[in-house]
């Protein structure tokens, strides 16, 4: 094996877990992440060693989905799974949808917000960082990090809850 796959055996499930919980999509997911890995050997050079190579990948992971809903401008898609068949499939439908609306709204709040709000808290929940990580990656200090996911946490239960937050033009 040489360094390139034992980097992708390394760190393969890491960044398809992140860009599958920002994606919602697996194909598209998969796609990401084998950008991400010929990206990052394609300039690993630039890898300056500072922080973890992990999330380097999950900034450059990041970039891709971003630039990726640029392009697409495309909402998350739903899929069939999501609406079963059965017995309880009208409960189950509602209690889906309602899910998917309470998902869907934390989604948009989360989009509306200004970076760097935006990008810590995908990187916290969805690429599960460390704020220590998270800090590193910002060249910030880990209580940063850890400020920065919370006022960006709030900024989306206000949203989600119908409030205006002042926050989000800091």
């Amino acid at each position: 094996m040489d360094r390139d796959e034992i980097v992708f055996e390394q760190y393969y499930e890491d960044v398809y877990r992140f860009l599958r919980a920002l994606t919602r999509d697996r194909d598209l997911a998969e796609e990401l992440t084998q950008e991400t890995f010929l990206r990052a050997i394609r300039s690993v050079d630039t890898y300056r060693g500072e922080g973890e190579f992990r999330v380097w990948l999950c900034s450059i992971a990041k970039n891709l989905f971003y630039s990726q809903m640029k392009k697409q401008k495309k909402s998350i898609p739903v899929a069939e799974e999501d609406f079963p068949e059965g017995e309880n499939q009208e409960k189950s439908l509602i209690d889906r949808i309602t899910d998917r609306e309470t998902a869907m709204e934390i989604y948009r709040a989360l989009h509306r917000l200004r970076d760097p709000y935006k990008e810590v808290f995908a990187l916290r929940v969805f690429g599960e960082l460390s704020f220590r990580e998270i800090g590193v990656l910002f060249e910030k200090s880990e209580h940063w990090a850890c400020v920065t996911y919370h006022r960006a946490r709030q900024m989306i239960l206000r949203e989600v809850r119908g409030g205006e937050s002042d926050e989000k033009r800091v």
